[in-house]
């Protein structure tokens, strides 16, 4: 009896001892946190969960907090294992907890590790599906991960039977071994293998298409037949990856502008690593024993267009806004400005939808054979990196403004099939534009040429140098050789002179590279009218006196200068300034015209150097003291603390913040930075906007169907992908243009929110809204927009044709069946930047 009762006496003192260390460990938690010793505390509480893991519950806010709190300091102090080692024992402990899961999603995304963000954001919207933070994280991180156009080109039914009957036809031929280099969702592996192909190989680089992958061979019943590898195919090995040279390759690794996702280094590495040898010319038996790949070919086109919407985003069209004159000395370009100063690889294009450009577009020139790639060409493929830049010339057919060369191609898949990205095809392909800038002059006429150089770059196609060269000039261009075919010297001068390059411009000019979107802004003639007089309504009066010190900036209407004019006014007593704050994002000018209306300090929160000095050289050709402009971050020594007084004696008489996103989102912490301001505002100052009115209306859309979500098994052909890629749909489509939207609109615009900067409590975070059907149909979508307040008399619309600002809708998860008078109700919810809408009956 004697050994037992000792052991229970042992046990006794080691639980009495357990309970003492945790009763003192939480104590010198507390205490730690008292004194902001936030890794010590994180430290205690590790020792008590592990040693009592029954106050799990009572523990975890407080512990929970301590962990945020503890890895904000190891983020700025840059410790980036240790923060994650601690939410890695955190997760051990509150395996299912979402706050945490989230959180740790937060520090990977700001890291820039896209993928596993969205593995913690999705665990914790699995977790639960009502924690708004974790679902808008995951919303934004989705349209990263799975792009939108996944959802198009899947629901594609001709691009999807397409391709399917090229692999059928070149299976049934005799390729029985197939590689689906960048197989996405693996539907052509799926296609390669009902075709009855009796190897299957697919490789996806990003770790979520691989996954899903994964999910979706399964759960068509082809986990055993298809091999599916988690690598880049420039790193499969034979045999290490798979055990021998296949018969075909099948891909669809192309972008508007075909090379983009660097199809011709794929092929290259797989044509002398993992392909059979291509089949002789001139051989007809059996292609069994050769390689091939499809797409076979490509045929690229391309023609120069007019188009008002391509040019207000990437060339400033005035030299003067609202009474700024822009200087000569500074010249705008967009991002795809070959030679505007950037060392790295930018993509030399954007993409548009022709067909859905608000505006339209005219063809200047008729389509033209830019170039041809035979992808089963070993030496061609080798051979366009290396080739020199040729020249093309295109007739002019119809007189315009020169905004753009537009790029497409024809996919030859084989012999038989082909895919066409044409703006005039019905095709869920958008197409290459390369903005046409840096000219003198881009009016042409019908007989002058465009010209233009091509080559292959950096895996790009690049049409660079473009220019137009008047009828005038006589000269002929051939388009298929690198020399000019030119008379005498006098003919070559005089075509040099009608020669239209970058040459004319002003060497000495600041270049300015602007987003498209800030471009757009800078030519928003509207925007900056509305704001000049909203500022210029405060400012009067807070001073009443300004009128007599305003500036002129012209140079001539007084006849004295603002300094003189103040001495005479005042006696030498300078008027104490008043200060103004923009921290709206990217380029902006407002403080600019801010300075133009008095004794101003104005304040620009603009970050790149390029940016700061193209507005010191404006405000100078504005003739504006140095003191009046000055750049905010500067003085601020911790930058995330943008929002604070201009001195310790003074307060702002406005601050301007950005409450919309170009997307068409609202900004996030929008609500928090008004609530700042209004503290920083002295008497009569104000916040820009005032408020914002978000209105809406309820459509039939069958793109934004298309464009949010795959629609059943029927566009895949039979085989189930719809439920695994559909997981990353979003509820918000952003960056629509709603003038050129196909859709039906069945009810009225409504007002659907206020968010009211200067006032909150007119804000309220969710509403009921009443909405009248005027037509009958399908509801399927609710596109939104804002009015954005500057005061009563002066609003913006974000949806008018000149805003630079696009538009969003909230896609329904089923759509609903409505008939002239019903009334519906909308649930409005606002959390963060995410608009929620449910409709009810």
């Amino acid at each position: 009896m004697m050994p037992n009762s000792n052991s229970k006496i042992h046990r006794g003192g080691q639980e009495a001892g357990r309970r003492e260390l945790v009763s003192r460990s939480l104590q010198s938690a507390q205490h730690c946190l008292e004194d902001q010793d936030f890794g010590t505390a994180y430290a205690h509480y590790l020792l008590v969960l592990n040693l009592a893991p029954e106050l799990k519950t009572s523990v975890k806010e407080t512990f929970q907090f301590t962990l945020f709190k503890w890895a904000e300091e190891l983020d700025s102090l840059a410790r980036i294992q240790d923060l994650f080692n601690c939410y890695e024992q955190a997760l051990e402990l509150y395996p299912d907890d979402e706050v945490i899961c989230n959180s740790m999603g937060e520090h990977l995304f700001r890291m820039g590790f896209r993928d596993e963000a969205a593995g913690y954001f999705h665990k914790a919207v699995k977790l639960n599906p009502d924690f708004a933070d974790a679902k808008e994280n995951f919303y934004r991180v989705a349209n990263w991960l799975v792009e939108r156009w996944h959802f198009i080109m899947l629901n594609d039914t001709r691009r999807n039977l397409t391709y399917l009957k090229a692999i059928e036809n070149a299976v049934h031929s005799g390729c029985k071994s197939v590689l689906d280099v960048g197989t996405g969702t693996g539907i052509l592996s799926m296609f390669a293998k009902k075709a009855g192909a009796s190897l299957v190989y697919a490789c996806e680089l990003s770790k979520t298409m691989y996954e899903l992958a994964c999910d979706v061979v399964a759960a068509n019943n082809m986990e055993r037949k298809i091999k599916l590898l988690h690598l880049k195919s420039l790193d499969i090995e034979i045999p290490k990856h798979i055990p021998e040279r296949v018969s075909l390759v099948v891909t669809e690794t192309v972008d508007a502008g075909l090379f983009g996702e660097g199809i011709v280094e794929s092929l290259i590495h797989a044509w002398e690593h993992l392909l059979l040898q291509p089949k002789p010319k001139n051989q007809d038996f059996s292609t069994g024993d050769y390689g091939r790949v499809i797409p076979a070919s490509a045929t690229i086109f391309g023609m120069a267009v007019e188009c008002k919407e391509i040019r207000r985003h990437h060339r400033v069209g005035m030299q003067e806004i609202a009474g700024v004159h822009l200087s000569n000395s500074v010249q705008f370009f967009s991002p795809t400005y070959g030679s505007a100063g950037s060392e790295e690889t930018v993509e030399p294009y954007t993409t548009e939808k022709l067909s859905r450009i608000p505006g339209g577009y005219v063809p200047l020139t008729e389509p033209c054979q830019v170039m041809t790639v035979d992808f089963n060409n070993l030496q061609e493929l080798k051979s366009l990196a290396a080739r020199k830049p040729w020249k093309l010339s295109l007739p002019v057919t119809e007189g315009g403004i020169l905004d753009a060369v537009v790029v497409w191609f024809v996919l030859q898949l084989d012999d038989e099939h082909a895919l066409s990205t044409s703006p005039i095809e019905e095709t869920c392909w958008e197409q290459a534009v390369y903005p046409v800038q840096g000219l003198p002059d881009y009016s042409v006429k019908t007989g002058d040429t465009v010209l233009m150089e091509v080559c292959c770059q950096d895996c790009y196609l690049k049409i660079q140098k473009i220019s137009s060269l008047s009828s005038e000039c006589g000269m002929d261009f051939s388009d298929r050789d690198d020399t000019l075919s030119l008379g005498n010297e006098a003919e070559l001068c005089d075509a040099l002179a009608g020669l239209q390059t970058t040459s004319k411009q002003d060497g000495n000019a600041q270049v300015c590279v602007l987003e498209s979107t800030e471009i757009a802004l800078l030519n928003n003639v509207l925007y900056h009218k509305c704001f000049k007089a909203a500022m210029d309504k405060v400012l009067s009066a807070l001073n009443p006196s300004k009128d007599s010190q305003s500036m002129d900036i012209d140079g001539h209407g007084s006849g004295m200068n603002l300094r003189e004019n103040q001495n005479k006014s005042f006696l030498d007593v300078a008027p104490d300034p008043l200060y103004v704050l923009d921290v709206s994002e990217g380029f902006s000018i407002l403080p600019i015209i801010a300075g133009k209306l008095g004794p101003v300090r104005a304040y620009s929160s603009v970050e790149k150097e390029q940016h700061q000095a193209a507005l010191n050289v404006i405000s100078e050709a504005n003739h504006f003291p140095k003191e009046t402009l000055e750049f905010w971050l500067s003085h601020l020594e911790d930058e995330s603390a943008v929002l604070q007084r201009p001195k310790s004696d003074k307060l702002w008489s406005i601050i301007i913040l950005d409450v919309i996103e170009t997307s068409g989102l609202i900004q996030q912490e929008v609500m928090e930075k008004a609530a700042i301001s209004r503290c920083l505002l002295h008497n009569g100052g104000k916040i820009f906007p005032q408020y914002v009115l978000v209105y809406g209306m309820l459509v039939q859309s069958e793109s934004l169907l298309l464009e949010s979500a795959v629609q059943g098994t029927e566009p895949t052909l039979g085989f189930n992908i719809a439920p695994f890629i559909n997981q990353f749909k979003v509820p918000v489509r952003v960056y629509l243009d709603l003038s050129t939207l196909p859709c039906v609109p069945l009810s009225k615009p409504a007002e659907l929110l206020r968010l009211d900067l200067m006032n909150p409590l007119l804000n309220s975070s969710s509403r009921e809204v009443k909405v009248q059907i005027c037509k009958s149909g399908q509801v399927t979508a609710i596109p939104f927009w804002y009015h954005i307040y500057l005061d009563e008399d002066h609003s913006l619309n974000t949806s008018d044709e000149s805003s630079h600002w696009k538009q969003a809708a909230v896609v329904l998860d089923e759509p609903l069946q409505v008939q002239v008078g019903d009334e519906l109700t909308l649930d409005v919810q606002h959390h963060k930047s995410n608009i929620c809408i449910t409709v009810k009956r």
